[in-house]
């Protein structure tokens, strides 16, 4: 009697446990451990590191504001030095400027006082008829002002009368020239400005110098009553006018 042969499907290939399993278990159970140690590190350690890093940040905050603060007070306190500073110098200035308009002031009364003595003290030289000073001062529009002071002493008790002209001699275009009392005053029928006065007396009126003519002396006229004179000067214009 023959074996009857087996059925193929009672028969089942299981495959062989290998030993890898374990070996990921155990890299499981290392990387577990290792992030405990890391959280435990980092509690112990890092922790205080932190709070240490924001209490200094806190400090250096403080330290920025009170900085901050400082430089702010420091800024108003410049500007408020500035602004004094800026006051007294303007203080100063306007104080010299007065000081100087003071002293100008001075000078010129005591130019008066030693004209006056001159003329009418008693020991004053006796002079005819003169012409003590002119000066010219520009004015708007291009003219000229003049100030002429006319004196005599010698008859102290007689009236002076009569008229004074004068002509400016300069130079225009590189040629000597000389502008008569008529061109000056732009009136052909003006015979004069007319003065009258015991000691002194000061004359005033207005020229039109020509274009392009350059000013350098004054030739004066008088004549009147108690005689007549002829002086020159020098063009005399004031340097406190000509700064204008």
């Amino acid at each position: 009697m023959s074996t009857p042969n087996p059925s193929p499907q009672r028969f089942m290939i299981v495959p062989k446990k290998t030993a890898w399993r374990g070996w990921l278990l155990v890299i499981a159970v290392l990387w577990l451990l290792s992030l405990i140690s890391t959280w435990y590190f980092a509690s112990s350690y890092a922790a205080p590191s932190l709070a240490s890093a924001d209490r200094t940040l806190g400090q250096q905050s403080n330290q920025l504001k009170d900085s901050e603060e400082q430089l702010k007070q420091a800024k108003q306190m410049l500007s408020t030095l500035r602004r004094s500073e800026q006051i007294s110098r303007n203080a100063n200035t306007e104080l010299q400027s007065t000081l100087a308009d003071r002293d100008e002031e001075i000078e010129g009364l005591r130019a008066d006082v030693a004209f006056y003595e001159r003329l009418v003290g008693a020991t004053a030289q006796r002079r005819g008829l003169n012409v003590h000073e002119i000066q010219f001062e520009p004015e708007v529009g291009g003219t000229w002002h003049f100030t002429a002071t006319v004196t005599q002493n010698l008859n102290r008790g007689a009236i002076s009368q009569g008229n004074m002209k004068f002509s400016v001699e300069g130079i225009s275009q590189g040629r000597l020239k000389t502008v008569a009392w008529e061109t000056l005053v732009q009136k052909s029928d003006m015979g004069g400005k007319a003065y009258s006065f015991r000691y002194f007396e000061e004359l005033e009126g207005s020229i039109l110098l020509p274009s392009g003519f350059t000013p350098q002396r004054v030739k004066v006229s008088l004549r009147g009553n108690n005689g007549q004179a002829d002086q020159v000067f020098p063009w005399n214009a004031k340097k406190a006018l000509e700064n204008k």
